[in-house]
């Protein structure tokens, strides 16, 4: 892996998707700290402007507003990619949205918006920066699934439908693009401190995560990224079509955790 001292010139690239915010900011810092140059593709042309400012590394960041549900801006973003930093390296799949509704109480046009930007992103993204990293060799694809793909749970039929897909679409791309040179893996984040789930999160829902997951808290948004640097750097040279759940324990438990801890307390 490059480190620090690599000169903007021959510094590897990294296009994160979501970027002006979250788990994007957090994957964006730790490709920064490692001496990447990161492209900042997101929506909220705002915020993305605040993040870009708050970086305040010309050399190595370009922020870019991008809707990635649309193959037209994707297209324009990546293209702005290559005109600015000659090659792409690594790709993170990082942009989604959720609906938190009874099944009953989705109506199409929620359900078509997340799987727009949550499936058809991460597709249309993968589609555009594939051909760049094979003009340089080959490259790496995380692509930010969620535990809500492995398991069910209420009031996500849409976003847990959605990564669901996407982590068979990352297995899809590990199949095909594996065999020309870039790997593929996706990360199932369990329950994260991010805005989002401070917004959503409710202190009974907090209580019921925390009674579910062996380590009994909310991950960080910095372990998050560890994991999505790491898939994506040579140290995970072998490590292709794989799904890592990082979520203190959460989708490998069953019952029992809150008796598990009362009888140890108690011991």
């Amino acid at each position: 892996m490059e480190t620090s001292t690599s000169s903007p010139s021959t510094a590897p690239v990294a296009v994160v998707t979501g970027a002006a915010r979250g788990i994007g900011l957090a994957v964006t810092n730790w490709f920064l700290a490692q001496g990447h140059r990161v492209a900042l593709l997101d929506i909220d042309n705002a915020t993305l402007a605040a993040a870009e400012a708050g970086l305040a590394n010309d050399a190595h960041v370009l922020a870019l507003n991008c809707d990635v549900s649309d193959p037209d801006q994707v297209q324009a973003a990546i293209d702005k990619v290559v005109a600015r930093f000659g090659r792409i390296d690594a790709l993170v799949n990082n942009a989604g949205v959720a609906a938190f509704k009874p099944i009953g109480e989705h109506t199409f046009k929620d359900w078509r918006t997340v799987m727009a930007t949550n499936l058809d992103g991460a597709f249309l993204c993968s589609q555009a920066c594939v051909p760049v990293m094979l003009k340089t060799g080959g490259g790496a694809i995380v692509n930010i699934a969620s535990i809500s793909g492995l398991r069910a749970s209420t009031l996500r039929a849409a976003y847990g439908t959605s990564k669901a897909a996407l982590i068979h679409l990352t297995k899809q791309q590990a199949a095909e693009l594996g065999t020309v040179g870039i790997r593929a893996n996706a990360v199932a984040p369990g329950p994260v401190e991010t805005e989002m789930a401070k917004l959503v999160h409710t202190p009974a829902i907090r209580a019921d995560y925390h009674d579910a997951i062996p380590l009994g808290r909310y991950g960080t948004m910095e372990e998050i990224a560890a994991v999505t640097g790491f898939l994506c750097s040579p140290a995970a040279s072998y490590v292709n079509g794989q799904v890592i759940a990082v979520d203190g324990g959460f989708e490998a438990s069953g019952v029992g955790i809150p008796t598990l801890r009362k009888d140890a307390a108690q011991a």
